[in-house]
């Protein structure tokens, strides 16, 4: 053990700046891990915000999804919409 705590003329050997270096990867670990679950509080991980939840397209589509309209209703429905908004939803 010795041979290892001391370098040549008695000085600590190249492996001392092992310790710099798990402690960097300590820290940085324990920071990815704070940064990964700070968006998890009590109401659940973020969600992106929408850009127009109330759009006729996105509506369509939940109400498709809902089971309001059957997809013969849906597919016509969209036809429509694609000509007056397109598949972007710019209006």
């Amino acid at each position: 053990m010795q041979t290892l705590a001391h370098f040549g003329d008695g000085g600590p050997g190249p492996w001392i700046l092992l310790f710099p270096l798990f402690w960097a990867l300590v820290i940085g670990g324990g920071l990815a891990l704070l940064r990964r679950t700070a968006g998890h509080g009590r109401r659940g991980p973020r969600r992106p915000a929408a850009r127009d939840d109330n759009s006729p397209l996105t509506v369509l589509g939940h109400r498709f999804a809902s089971g309001e309209i059957d997809e013969d209703e849906y597919w016509r429905r969209l036809s429509v919409l694609d000509e007056q908004f397109g598949r972007s939803g710019k209006g």
